[in-house]
């Protein structure tokens, strides 16, 4: 991309009162739901907030499933530790495909200067049955819509999630 066509596309973006995304996940922009689940034009799960900050209830389910199994390594509200990487930072760059398969099979680097061992969840029920909320609460602080912290409020509990949450993890 040849740079005047880079800086219409940023002057575009702030004319129009819009953020800049990065390449990684796209633009978060809800394009369609399914009983309470929502997802960008190229079908990747997204987040909706409102205008009084209420998260929509995956965002919340993936801040809850967050902080059970991830923020010990990847501190609170995914800002990073000495462990492992900010994956609100990550999560600018790394789209769902990427992310679904590093949670599922781990990630290693390790050498001389290295000793970073991210474990495979794929066994954790607790991790892959909420896959898309985690996704989902991250990619929400990776462009800050969302502060650290709990969220303030949520919409209820889908119908849909409920059924799916007890088909996968076998607790009704």
């Amino acid at each position: 991309m040849n740079i005047s066509k880079f800086v219409l596309i940023v002057l575009a973006g702030a004319l129009a009162g819009g953020t800049a995304y990065a390449d990684g996940p796209g633009d978060p922009a809800v394009a369609s739901s399914d009983n309470g689940k929502y997802a960008d034009k190229d079908g990747n799960p997204t987040y909706k907030i409102s205008g009084e900050g209420m998260v929509d209830w995956y965002s919340f389910s993936g801040f809850r499933r967050y902080h059970s199994d991830c923020h010990v390594c990847h501190g609170p509200n995914g800002d990073g530790s000495s462990y492992a990487p900010a994956l609100a930072s990550s999560m600018k760059t790394l789209n769902y495909n990427d992310f679904v398969n590093v949670v599922t099979n781990g990630r290693q680097n390790v050498n001389a200067a290295n000793d970073k061992v991210m474990p495979a969840f794929a066994s954790n029920v607790n991790v892959m049955c909420f896959i898309d909320d985690i996704y989902v609460y991250l990619r929400a602080r990776a462009n800050n819509a969302i502060p650290g912290g709990r969220p303030p409020s949520h919409e209820d509990k889908p119908e849909a999630a409920k059924q799916s949450e007890a088909s996968c993890t076998g607790v009704k």
